[in-house]
């Protein structure tokens, strides 16, 4: 077992310079009360590290509230984090001008999950794929018209009959697609999809997943993949990341993950799928994980998941776990992670009973 260094991220071995490096992000916000007084601070992401290659797909999984989607959002700097470092294609993005970043976005898009929302309503379909090229100052307006039916029969949509639609005389599905040739018009080395497809119903998912693949060969993407659904995640990355309460839990290849994990959060996310055994038919019950995730204004001592982990003990409340790999590639933030043995609580000393107080007494 080795400690690993903040700066390794998680690398794979043999992947060279990955493409995107995060490291020791953080992001907060303040919560006003009544009357504009500072009520606290949401620690949204906290000291957050991870690297993404060439033609990778990092998933990153959790309950709602864990921080996936402003980690996403820091990522590309919506709004900038607070600390840490981002650094794209060797640039670090928290260093750089707005006129700098305006140029690295052209590399790194993202695609939202409501497909209505992040669609103007009054723009036609060709109007919304080329507003980007526009943007950038992408060629000419015939070249610009040749490129957008280029991405609209990239992403299955044939150009003569969908392209002078509006977004509210398509389906979600469609919707969705028309988000994607947005994201891919400017040729990004990486997209960063949030929930980008946990709207759509299960047979459009799967279109729509089968879509990001495509690109991912024929274009040499790289994906943030942000996902609640955790047979989804495993379905579509290469490795995964599993977020609790603003922190990274674990992160290792995705087979791993999913085979052997080692934080307790995480086998209990896996425990809350329903499945079944492919060797003996029986059907797995899902088991609902106790209890609520605690304010990410006023997060536990120690390490954040102990208020629900069965394995807590009184190292967990004093003592916050870094992140250590524990398999190749496959690290885990917990004093005492799953491949170890269930940790015994060793009984409590009796308590020394006080001597009574003297009493005094009065003459008569």
């Amino acid at each position: 077992m080795t400690a690993v260094d903040e700066r390794t991220g998680g690398q794979r071995a043999g992947t060279g310079s990955p493409l995107l490096r995060a490291r020791n992000l953080v992001q907060e916000f303040p919560v006003r009360a009544a009357g504009g007084v500072k009520g606290g601070v949401v620690h949204a992401v906290s000291n957050v590290s991870f690297d993404i290659y060439a033609g990778e797909t990092l998933g990153v999984v959790g309950e709602t509230g864990s921080g996936k989607s402003t980690l996403a959002r820091s990522v590309i700097q919506l709004p900038r984090p607070k600390s840490g470092t981002v650094e794209f294609q060797g640039k670090d993005l928290m260093k750089v001008g707005r006129r700098e970043l305006k140029d690295s976005r052209r590399h790194m898009q993202m695609v939202y999950q409501d497909p209505f929302g992040s669609l103007n309503p009054r723009w036609r379909v060709t109007e919304l794929v080329e507003e980007p090229l526009r943007g950038h100052g992408w060629g000419n307006a015939d070249s610009r018209k040749r490129r957008v039916e280029e991405l609209l029969d990239l992403v299955g949509l044939d150009p003569s009959q969908y392209g002078k639609r509006r977004p509210f005389e398509l389906s979600g599905g469609q919707c969705q697609r028309v988000a994607i040739a947005r994201a891919i018009a400017l040729e990004p080395a990486l997209i960063v999809a949030d929930e980008a497809v946990s709207s759509l119903d299960v047979l459009i998912q799967a279109q729509v997943l089968n879509l990001f693949e495509k690109l991912r060969r024929e274009m040499n993407l790289s994906y943030l993949f942000i996902a609640h659904d955790l047979a989804m995640v495993k379905q579509v990355s290469d490795r995964v990341a599993v977020m609790y309460l603003g922190q990274l839990a674990e992160i290792g290849p995705s087979e791993g993950i999913y085979r052997q994990p080692l934080h307790p959060y995480t086998a209990a996310l896996l425990d809350s799928i329903p499945r079944v055994d492919p060797v003996t038919g029986a059907a797995h019950r899902p088991v609902a994980l106790p209890g609520e995730p605690p304010s990410p204004i006023d997060p536990p001592s120690g390490c954040r998941f102990r208020t629900r982990c069965p394995r807590a003990q009184q190292k967990c409340a004093e003592e916050a776990p870094q992140l250590v790999e524990r398999l190749p590639g496959h690290q885990v933030s917990c004093h005492f992670p799953l491949d170890l043995p269930m940790p015994t609580v060793p009984p409590k000393p009796a308590a020394p009973v006080a001597d009574p107080a003297p009493t005094s007494t009065t003459a008569a």
